[in-house]
């Protein structure tokens, strides 16, 4: 059986299940398309949770981007998993007793205005747009390359599949396609890694690897590595950052952003009670480690990889590393995985010395003087950060069902995501901005069918934007939890943590944080993501402060808060009611069953 066959076999049968589930799961009722009818156990949830949480950009982007950055992009795990710790700590349990369905609701309700609901409506769905462009992005990559088709139809196909489960199934198919979907994808992503640890080190267990020694030189693995990088006038692949606020401001406003996040938040109301929604957080963090823990391996392991297959003298003890690197691959003696990857337009070669051999280095100004000195006239291999992982289990030479297993785990990864964070998209058009605001006395069958009707236009649009992301899967994803970080996150922590804060400080700081962080990211990635209209290059020369777009989330949310009690403390106090509202939603114990609507 051809890899194509072996590719469309997993694939498809994935979707078979997804869609299968999502007919035996269809919603009845706004309450089973929003929040599953509020009854999923808490393991079936937390599972469900790792896959809404797992996304194209933990799945595909981020090993990757690690791989690239070394030590210097670990700030992905660390602040997606710090947030994610943050949320179970400091919010999912309190808004799980306040009871509503949507973010926006629990704004409207708190800072008692339609003005302040409508305001989240628009922050939430500009921060998920955002993130589900990063999703569609990673969905095509997977698509272009195991189905063999290009990066546009690879995106519609997603839509449709995302169409089918989604739409039909809401919240409740959304779920148990996700528990399905988290299958699928953990078991794709530790196989392959098991098989490269070994192969590279002798250790099954990838984190134990990463620290091991490897089995060709005999050297610690991670030594090893920055021995092939420096040799190539890349920094070492464990060297420390220089620019340490802006390492700080990228992990806050990660984890930040995470405690923001719509489609994470409202899994919580689909549990009975509060005590389950804590038990849903905590299994989820054992769903979620099981991948970060090996992501770090993968990445490192990927990045030597590609390394010594260009170099194949620098896999074993080196003397001299100079001398190592003078004797690159020919391209026609390129191995069969580069060759694939070439036809999808990831991997592209360009011989600019004429030698017939791949050059792969760092072609900085930097090292200019050293390439010359050894005939180089610029790199001639450029590998896109997003396909390491998708291309690990060929670069390991593994057996074909393991690759086709990795193509349905990373189209589950982006797919299950994508469908969480259309769902919050969905809820916050039908349910906060028509049922809340235009058409209060919509009967139940209008809104299901108003939530279908907007899910489907933001397929729509989502795979539009998708066609043209403004950077990897992860970096995207990143813009998105900033702007969540600076609009929505400060909001919530003052309606739960705060008496003093009223309806007109957290309008005035929800706007001013969206406002100066979108102005910020535009300036450096373009206007409204389109290409080329950008007013500076997003290069370290340009930020102000050295501050990345990646970073100014944090930034923007400590300007929302500022914003916020500055306007609260020269205006009237929030309503007694209201305070004894806060004053009662900080202490979870005695909450029932999300309001119905």
């Amino acid at each position: 059986m051809s890899q194509f066959a072996i590719n469309v076999l997993f694939v498809g049968a994935s979707f078979a299940i997804y869609i299968g589930i999502a007919i035996w799961a269809k919603a009845g009722s706004t309450k089973d398309f929003y929040v599953a009818g509020g009854g999923v156990h808490p393991i079936t949830n937390g599972m469900a949770i790792g896959a809404d949480w797992m996304s194209a950009a933990s799945f595909i982007s981020m090993a990757g981007l690690i791989a690239a950055g070394g030590y210097a992009n670990s700030t992905f795990l660390m602040g997606w998993t710090g947030g994610y710790v943050l949320l179970a700590m400091l919010l999912a349990p309190y808004l799980r007793k306040f009871g509503k369905f949507t973010v926006p609701e629990f704004i409207g309700d708190r800072f008692y205005s339609k003005q302040a609901r409508m305001v989240a409506v628009i922050c939430l769905i500009v921060a998920s747009v955002t993130y589900v462009i990063g999703q569609m992005a990673g969905a095509g990559v997977a698509f272009s390359r195991f189905l063999e088709v290009d990066a546009t139809t690879g995106l519609i196909i997603a839509a449709v599949v995302i169409f089918f489960y989604s739409v039909l199934g809401g919240m409740k198919g959304i779920t148990y396609t996700q528990v399905a979907q988290y299958i699928v994808l953990i078991i794709a992503y530790t196989i392959p890694a098991v098989f490269i640890s070994l192969e590279l080190t002798g250790n099954p267990i990838p984190p134990l690897g990463l620290f091991s020694d490897h089995s060709e030189s005999g050297v610690p693995l991670l030594a090893k590595l920055n021995e092939v990088v420096t040799a190539l006038g890349f920094n070492e692949y464990t060297a420390d950052v220089d620019n340490k606020l802006n390492m700080v401001l990228f992990t806050l406003s990660l984890m930040i952003g995470t405690a923001g996040l719509p489609h994470v938040i409202i899994r919580f109301f689909t549990v009975p009670k509060v005590a389950d929604a804590r038990w849903s957080a905590g299994w989820a963090l054992v769903f979620i480690g099981l991948l970060y823990l090996t992501a770090p391996a993968v990445a490192s392991m990927a990045r030597l990889n590609i390394a010594t297959t260009v170099y194949p003298d620098m896999a074993g003890q080196v003397e001299n590393v100079a001398d190592a690197t003078t004797n690159p691959i020919l391209y026609e003696e390129r191995p069969g995985w580069i060759r694939t990857w070439e036809e999808t337009g990831l991997i592209q070669y360009e011989d600019k010395n004429g030698d017939g051999r791949i050059q792969l280095y760092n072609d900085t100004e930097a090292f200019a003087s050293t390439a010359e000195a050894r005939g180089w006239e610029g790199n001639e291999l450029s590998v896109n950060n997003d396909i390491l992982v998708l291309a690990n289990p060929e670069i390991a030479n593994l057996p074909g069902w393991v690759i086709g297993l990795i193509a349905a785990g990373g189209l589950a990864a982006a797919l299950s995501t994508a469908a969480g964070l259309l769902l919050a998209i969905s809820s916050a058009i039908s349910h906060d901005l028509i049922k809340g605001s235009i058409n209060p006395n919509i009967t139940e069958k209008g809104e299901l069918m108003a939530a279908r009707i907007s899910m489907t236009v933001a397929i729509i649009v989502a795979t539009y934007l998708g066609a043209n992301p403004p950077g990897f899967a992860a970096q995207v994803v990143a813009l998105a939890f900033g702007i969540a970080a600076a609009s929505l996150f400060p909001a919530l922590m003052m309606g739960i943590f705060s008496k003093r804060v009223n309806n007109k400080g957290a309008i005035a700081g929800m706007l001013t944080g969206l406002a100066f962080t979108l102005i910020y990211i535009f300036v450096y990635k373009g206007w409204l993501f389109i290409p080329g209209t950008n007013n500076l290059a997003d290069t370290p020369e340009n930020w102000v402060l050295g501050i990345s777009p990646l970073s100014i989330g944090a930034v923007g949310a400590i300007i929302n808060f500022a914003v916020a009690f500055g306007v609260s403390k020269v205006t009237e106090e929030p309503p007694k009611e209201i305070q004894d509202l806060v004053e009662s939603v900080r202490y979870p114990k005695g909450a029932g069953m999300a309001v119905d609507h």
